[in-house]
Order: structure tokens, then sequence, then C-alpha cells
């Protein structure tokens, strides 16, 4: 894909996206998206969880807080993201390396949709998940009026194979995650899961 081997394109999207006004404009031609939801998702995070943001981009979502661990397979999102915090970690999302049960919330943010298969990556998002965590995301969707869009996107290799909503509600479904809403906002839809179990966060938790 060229987010992992183009530097232009992701440097050029991150550049967009970290522009208030910009990526306010441009989320709303391209998508009929209001972004202003997806800040006020990022400013309600939980400073005091054990975070995965992945593919955290040039660092929208990060903050600086060691409990805050990003992570990227672009080299050269995770050069722009070092400006707002030094918890990166290159990683693929289809192999996590951390252990089970580890986090306290996963975020993946506009990444989904960039993805070959983004029920294999929303597995592995669960699978290092602490019973009761959180997954957090957004995700452009099929059938919201910007399919031509997303064809051409995905001839350029910019897009891997996003779903429906429904898909989006099954994927997450057959991730054995409960307690799903799903709010969309022209073609782009957040989502918001849990993992079963009983969520214990002992203060001293960390990743190395």
């Amino acid at each position: 894909m060229n987010w992992k081997t183009a530097p232009l394109l992701p440097t050029l999207y991150d550049f967009a996206v970290q522009n208030r006004a910009l990526s306010r404009l441009g989320a709303r031609a391209l998508w009929n998206y209001d972004v202003d939801h997806l800040h006020e998702l990022i400013a309600a995070q939980d400073p005091s969880a054990l975070t995965l943001d992945i593919p955290c981009g040039g660092g929208l979502a990060i903050r600086d807080n060691p409990r805050h661990v990003a992570a990227d397979l672009s080299q050269t999102m995770l050069k722009r993201a070092r400006r707002k915090s030094t918890t990166l970690v290159q990683a693929d999302i289809y192999n996590l390396p951390f252990p089970t049960d580890t986090f306290d919330v996963c975020l993946t943010y506009n990444g989904l949709h960039c993805l070959e298969d983004p029920p294999s990556a929303l597995h592995e998002l669960t699978r290092v998940l602490r019973p009761g965590g959180t997954l957090q995301g957004t995700t452009v969707i099929k059938g919201a009026g910007r399919d031509p869009l997303i064809k051409l996107l995905q001839r350029q290799g910019a897009f891997g194979n996003p779903g429906t909503r429904t898909n989006l509600r099954t994927w997450l479904e057959k991730a054995s995650l409960t307690n799903i809403t799903l709010t969309t906002s022209g073609a782009v839809t957040a989502f918001t899961a849990r993992k079963s179990g009983t969520h214990h966060s002992p203060a001293s938790a960390k990743v190395d």
C-alpha cells in the first residue's frame, strides 16, 4: 500500500488533517463528514487509560502521555508523530507486538478503510484489549453516497476494502465485541465497542 512505501501521500494527508480549517473543508467536501465529531472524540480521551493508538498517522490523537502508545506502519507518519510524543512504535496492525489483554483502550481513527482486511485488524485489536476495555474508531463506509470516490482511491492504492455500516457491525460482533455503538456522519461512521469481561487496570501497568 502507498501508505507504507510512498512518503508523499502520507505527508500530504497529514498536513491536511492537522490543519483544522482545511480538514473541516476537506471532510465535508469529500465525505460529507463533520470532522468536529472526531475532535470531540479525541478530546474526550481518558489520560489515565493505557491506550494504543493505531494507525496514529502524524499524531492527531496523540497526547504527551507515556500511557498513550502511538503506533503506525509508516515511518513517514512516525517521524511526523515524533513532534508530539516519544512513545512511538512501528507496528503492523495485523500482528501487534503486545501481549494479549494489555490495553484499556484501543483507538483506530480513519484507518480501517485503508486496510485490505479490516476484520482481521479488529480481531487483533480486540486481542490486545483487556477484558472490559474499549475499542473506538472512525472509518469511511460504503453505501453512503461516496462509493465512486472510494473506488478511485482503491485504484490509487490509498484505500483497502472498506465495508458498509452493516459490515462494520458484523465485523465488530465477530471480533467478540459487545455494547456496539455506531454513529454515522456522511460517509464516515464512528464506532465504540467493549471486550467482554471485567476491566482491571492497575496504575503500574506499562508497555515496554
